[in-house]
């Protein structure tokens, strides 16, 4: 299918008020739990995985709810993407910004964990604030320029860098001080990952925030962007900085990541990337789950 038709459809809802939006993206999530069968399948799998205490039934429940803020999501990204500076700036608040503004012109990573509003948040810094990051390349072309000018519209350095570009970009980009918006929750395979719990479960982590903070002296700054209900906006907390960090032992740094994470997670779980195969890669001698 053409990328054109649904970026004009994306285009056209952006005029739409957030509150009807939000419920055309609500009933678009319910089609998608029905139709996108390998999704759906993924996950029920990670919920299972970390929600055993759960029932079968209500983990069902939790994946709707999870296919709506998700499909919610997508089609809001219109409104990140064309609304003005003044429109975003009040749909996505922003809460614990002194922790931010603590660390402003220091070497500063914002940990910003895979919930389905992550991009409203990294709009909203935009809108004050210039910050950096890594940006994954789209098979796509006109989905990835879309994308990439939608997240870089407001600001001078937002260009990002491709993964393809290697670390030395963005750790030259954070010793400078700009804010390096870093989003390290997902599986990119066994290489610089350690196994380590994530919900209890062994997860292939990448131990880069631990080494970039290492480089550059960079402090952790968490951010999470919260989806909230009925068309209300967003909201970004910022947390505070984390102190002795990093210390002398990479596995603790690293479970520490995956530990505040999934606090987080807990608090609003219908919002983390359950459809992403964040359990892909396992240890040795393992056999695939998806």
């Amino acid at each position: 299918m053409s990328a054109y038709p649904v970026i004009a459809l994306v285009w056209l809802l952006h005029f739409l008020p957030l509150s009807l939006l939000s419920r055309i993206g609500g009933a678009f999530g319910m089609l998608l739990y029905a139709l996108a069968r390998e999704r759906r399948r993924v996950c029920l799998i990670n919920l299972a995985r970390c929600f055993p205490e759960m029932t079968e039934e209500a983990r069902v429940v939790l994946a709707k709810r999870h296919f709506r803020v998700l499909a919610r999501s997508v089609l809001e990204r219109g409104v990140l993407w064309w609304s003005s500076r003044e429109r975003i700036m009040r749909l996505v608040r922003v809460r614990g910004r002194e922790h931010f503004e603590r660390e402003q012109g220091r070497p500063m990573i914002l940990l910003a964990p895979h919930f389905v509003a992550l991009d409203a948040g990294l709009t909203r810094l935009t809108c004050e604030w210039e910050v950096t990051g890594i940006y994954a390349t789209q098979k796509n072309p006109v989905y990835a320029r879309v994308l990439h000018a939608g997240r870089t519209r407001f600001s001078e350095q937002q260009k990002g860098f491709s993964r393809q570009d290697g670390i030395r970009p963005a750790l030259a980009a954070i010793k400078a001080g700009l804010p390096f918006y870093y989003l390290p929750d997902q599986d990119y395979g066994a290489r610089d990952a350690m196994f380590l719990p994530f919900f209890g479960v062994p997860a292939a982590t990448v131990t880069g925030m631990v080494r970039m903070a290492r480089i550059t002296g960079a402090r952790i700054v968490p951010c999470v962007t919260r989806m909230l209900e009925g068309g209300a906006g967003y909201e970004l907390v910022f947390h505070p900085a984390w102190d002795d960090y990093p210390s002398e032992d990479i596995a603790a740094d690293t479970q520490r990541m995956n530990d505040f994470i999934e606090a987080r997670v807990r608090e609003m779980p219908e919002q983390y990337l359950w459809v992403h195969k964040r359990f892909k890669t396992r240890p040795p001698g393992e056999p695939k789950w998806y």
